[in-house]
């Protein structure tokens, strides 16, 4: 019983370091990100009035930043848009054009549901080679394990614009915990196989 529950917390802890040592040398400050063409933001969820929760908002504003700094060229905004009434992408984009990036640098997956999907649809459909990754600093290694894993060549950019509760903290990073051990399955187990949808390439 003993030796199970050992492996069991070995299962548990052991994606989450090895995604965050992976992540230590390719993760960057909006000031000194390398230049890249593309940044690609995960969706974070939106408020009762549709609007970016704080969280997806320092995200965007993190990207804009990229953007209007000249890091990049163009910003992918990806998230949950197959709800009638709930739209991630397009409230993403809405705050990016008010922080000043013009609607010809963005673009909008409406099915990056998960960070796999994300990470799968940038490269099967959008076509992206390489890009910087905008998210906060404790869903960076996840993300950056999974799209490299895939052959997207990412590096991330930590989304640190505001403060957040320690509360709040506390329980996306329990959550986070839970998620890298699903993409370690998702990767080298079951491997999903996803349709493409909005087959729309960035420029």
């Amino acid at each position: 019983m003993l030796i199970l529950g050992a492996v069991g917390l070995v299962g548990l802890f052991l994606p989450r370091i090895i995604t965050t040592m992976y992540a230590v040398d390719r993760i960057y400050q909006k000031e000194s990100a390398p230049a890249e063409e593309i940044a690609i933001v995960f969706g974070a969820g939106l408020r009762r009035d549709s609007t970016p929760t704080p969280i997806l908002r320092d995200r965007v504003q993190t990207a804009a930043s990229l953007y209007l700094s000249g890091k990049v060229k163009k910003l992918l905004m990806s998230g949950d848009g197959q709800m009638e009434g709930y739209n991630e992408p397009e409230a993403m984009r809405q705050l990016a054009l008010s922080l000043g990036v013009p609607d010809e640098a963005i673009s909008l997956d409406f099915a990056g549901s998960r960070t796999y999907d994300t990470c799968y649809r940038a490269k099967a459909v959008f076509g992206i080679k390489s890009a910087l990754l905008v998210t906060q600093k404790f869903h960076l290694p996840r993300a950056l394990f999974l799209c490299n894993a895939m052959g997207l060549e990412a590096l991330g950019v930590e989304a640190n614009n505001r403060q957040f509760w320690r509360g709040s903290m506390l329980v996306w990073n329990v959550r986070e915990q839970l998620a890298t051990v699903g993409a370690f399955l998702d990767v080298y187990v079951s491997n999903p196989s996803l349709v493409p949808t909005e087959p729309v390439h960035v420029d």
